[in-house]
């Protein structure tokens, strides 16, 4: 599991949730910027999960979705796993 938490996607999505945090803690007012730039980083987290679930799911033998980073990789997943 902690190859998942750790990878590059989530580390990403949690560094730039800390710099969205921090401007808030300024006197600035909440703009649609910032309204645009917190939606911005709701999807690029949830588009981290998603492929963390779906590296997983793949990895066990699962069928993935077609739209799916990993999509194609299911048997290389599959084998990684079953040789370690």
């Amino acid at each position: 599991m902690r190859k998942y938490i750790f990878g590059t996607g989530i580390i990403t999505a949690v560094t730039s949730g800390l710099t969205l945090l921090r401007g808030l803690r300024e006197n600035e007012p909440f703009t649609w910027r910032a309204a645009l730039a917190w939606l911005s980083w709701g999807i690029t987290l949830a588009l981290a999960i998603g492929a963390i679930v779906d590296t997983r799911r793949a990895s066990r033998g699962r069928l993935i979705a077609g739209d799916s980073p990993v999509h194609g990789k299911e048997q290389k997943l599959l084998k990684r796993r079953i040789d370690s």
